[in-house]
């Protein structure tokens, strides 16, 4: 009988994080389709959840709800969920003591992000608290920890004790990530101008943006904005020469709202540096928009010649040339890197994860 690999699908319903809550369905999907001959995949998630993965063959449903079976598992309790191989793609995982010699038991976790520990103040105090918790669990406890890029997992091994358990496997754009049909129609629902270019960072990184949109003779639409930091990031702007109105800023948006979104960019700029997996530049490179990024770890690892990588202070000058006539080339750059990510390559690699351990 051949294994069978149970992924932890924590977020069906209550989503705390939706690039990773999409990501994790997405590495399921791949699992499904790059199953070893005789293995299968199997599913452990929350109380309520429906699995809408064709091809898992079964699901495990624990007896509490996404914000119980949180706390729960930080605390070490994690009655009812068996062993065998046991994957997360966040780091919400039955992080207990197991023999893998013995009963082949293996747990693995992955980490996103190092906000927690790099940029606490971006977080909730309870979610950083959450996250360090169960990075001490996966220090004592997991087999293996997964990062999505070198700088990530060489700035994670000074945080934590884990030697040669941190393995890098990488993200990709969400599943199917293609310009919608209704592209124009939802751009007008969302009020965005002819020409614009998109920001993602932080309020105290986004400066350089909103000064890049000026050089370029653009609007700026901000991604992924706090609730409640319009005001603040509209001021920002206004400091940093962009009149108020051409301030566009948005929160979360879907996958097809922001492929509209990026279908209609001169550009995007990516203006902060943090260690974290760039979901909006792979994403952006994806659909062939010209990408500038804060030269860092993570986006020197992502974007390689696939955009601008430029120090913080020429941002402004480079969203200009990205924009201008660097963009046809630098858009066909960056499609051809998104190439290197897929959700199917990235689930061969964690099935080989598995059987190295």
């Amino acid at each position: 009988m051949g294994a069978r690999l149970r992924v932890v699908l924590d977020q069906l319903v209550h989503v705390v994080d939706h690039d990773q809550a999409a990501a994790a369905v997405d590495l399921t999907r791949g699992l499904v389709m790059t199953a070893p001959s005789g293995c299968a995949v199997e599913a452990i998630v929350p109380a309520g959840s429906d699995v809408p993965i064709d091809g898992v063959v079964d699901v495990r449903r624990m007896g509490l709800a996404r914000r119980e079976l949180a706390a729960s598992w930080q605390l070490g309790l994690v009655g009812g969920v068996g062993g065998g191989l046991i994957h997360s793609a966040t780091l919400m995982a039955p992080l207990v003591r197991h023999d893998r010699v013995h009963d082949n038991d293996q747990t693995t976790v992955t980490l996103w992000g190092l906000q927690a520990w790099e940029a606490p103040e971006a977080m909730s105090r309870s979610a950083v608290a959450w996250n360090k918790a169960m990075m001490r669990r996966a220090v004592k406890h997991a087999d293996a920890v997964v990062v999505p890029s070198h700088a990530m997992a060489e700035r994670l091994g000074h945080i934590a004790k884990l030697g040669e358990r941190i393995r890098v496997i990488a993200g990709a754009a969400p599943h199917e990530f293609v310009i919608p049909f209704d592209a124009v129609a939802r751009r007008e629902a969302l009020s965005l101008p002819e020409r614009y270019v998109v920001l993602t960072g932080s309020p105290s990184s986004l400066a350089e943006g909103f000064r890049g949109a000026v050089a370029a003779g653009a609007h700026a639409v901000v991604l992924d904005a706090p609730d409640g930091a319009e005001p603040r990031l509209a001021e920002i702007a206004s400091a940093a020469g962009l009149p108020e109105q051409h301030a566009h800023i948005r929160g979360f948006l879907s996958a097809d709202d922001r492929a509209a979104v990026f279908a209609g960019a001169a550009a995007l700029a990516a203006t902060d540096a943090v260690s974290a997996w760039p979901w909006r530049v792979v994403e952006a490179m994806t659909l062939g928009v010209p990408v500038v990024a804060v030269d860092g770890g993570v986006h020197r690892d992502v974007i390689v010649d696939g955009g601008m990588l430029v120090p913080p202070g020429e941002v402004a000058e480079a969203v200009a040339d990205a924009a201008g006539e660097r963009s046809r080339r630098l858009g066909v750059l960056g499609a051809d890197r998104a190439r290197a990510f897929s959700w199917v390559s990235s689930a061969e690699r964690v099935w080989g994860l598995h059987a190295e351990l």
